[in-house]
């Protein structure tokens, strides 16, 4: 996952203020002379060049990573111009270099890579770079910038921080309120850098008081286990944040059976059963904060722009950016709807 510090994009934010400059500041061109950026190509629907591009995940044991191989399948498909090299993906660094490997000796003209550990496979990237053969890195990013063209991701500290300011905003009233939080593994940064994004927005909330902390696997049995753990010992407090949908499957099966609905819970990436739960409105999961995996859709966008030699619709630059962090939207009944076809299973 990128330090915090890395200078990132936020796509959508981006091309709003792409635009908005462009018509502040073309107000005033001399007739005749073409806006700055009005000729550059950008990438879109119509059939171009024919793109291969290679895609190399980890092993799909997560509801979520699973829903990247879709994402990533799906939108490659609508694109007639795009052939897709899939390679099976393996959590065995070993195996997944060796699949990069092969992809790259097919001569793809763009890979994608969503590696298991970003840092072991930081030197295949670096090949396939010294190869000419541009690499998007996706989520999970590489130890040296020059180990890929592009990377886009999620934004584990916003998660965090959306998640926060949620619980913040509906406790601020309440004195002497009290969180627990139900964290991924904490082996990983991300887990850390979504703790640490939950505990800067509570810092603006001084009636509220984080009481406990319990780490979880992100899996289903896992979130169930310290779930259960965190209610025995907390027989009372105002909210949950939990950082995974997966595992908080397991941890709304602990919340029912310990008969337990004195607390909101928020949730984390964006799981479709969350967001069913969340419109239901009958328990105690009312938001969930994402972490898109249309992220991979993205990556199929930014190879095929990159193959084609061509730059984002709605920038002004010939060349697609070096980085793109994706927004945690915080899901609620409210907007629900419109990101229900995004939940992933």
């Amino acid at each position: 996952m990128p330090a915090t510090s890395r200078r990132h994009l936020l796509l959508g934010g981006a091309a709003v203020s792409a635009g908005a400059l462009l018509t502040a500041c073309t107000g005033n061109e001399p007739k005749g002379r073409a806006p700055a950026g009005s000729a550059a190509p950008a990438a879109d629907g119509k059939p171009g060049t024919p793109v291969t591009i290679g895609f190399a995940g980890p092993q799909a044991d997560h509801g979520w990573l699973n829903a990247i191989n879709e994402n990533a399948k799906r939108r490659a498909a609508t694109y007639s111009d795009v052939t897709l090299e899939i390679t099976e993906g393996s959590n065995d660094t070993a195996a997944q270099i060796g699949q990069v490997r092969t992809l790259v000796n097919k001569k793809v003209d763009v890979l994608v890579v969503l590696p298991a550990d970003g840092k072991a496979l930081t030197q295949v990237g670096l090949q396939a770079m010294r190869a000419g053969i541009p690499v998007v890195n996706l989520d999970r990013i590489f130890a040296s910038p020059q180990a890929y063209r592009c990377w886009i991701g999620g934004d584990n500290y916003g998660m965090g921080l959306n998640a926060g300011r949620f619980i913040g905003e509906k406790l601020k009233d309440k004195p002497d309120a009290t969180v627990v939080e139900l964290a991924g593994m904490d082996s990983l940064e991300l887990t850390q850098q979504r703790t640490q994004g939950f505990d800067d927005a509570l810092k603006n909330y001084p009636n509220i008081r984080k009481v406990a902390r319990q780490a979880a696997d992100f899996t289903v049995e896992s979130g169930q286990a310290k779930m259960a753990q965190l209610l025995q010992a907390q027989q009372k407090f105002d909210a949950l944040w939990n950082h995974d949908d997966d595992q908080g499957v397991g941890a709304l099966r602990a919340v029912a059976q310990a008969g337990r609905k004195d607390f909101l819970m928020v949730g984390g990436a964006g799981a479709r059963s969350a967001m069913e739960a969340i419109k239901a409105d009958d328990g105690v999961l009312k938001a969930t904060v994402l972490y898109p995996p249309t992220m991979a859709a993205s990556a199929i966008d930014l190879a095929r722009a990159l193959g084609q030699k061509k730059g984002i619709g709605g920038l002004s630059e010939l060349e697609i950016p070096a980085s793109i962090t994706l927004y945690s939207a915080v899901v609620t009944k409210e907007n629900v709807d419109a990101y229900l076809p995004t939940g992933f299973h």
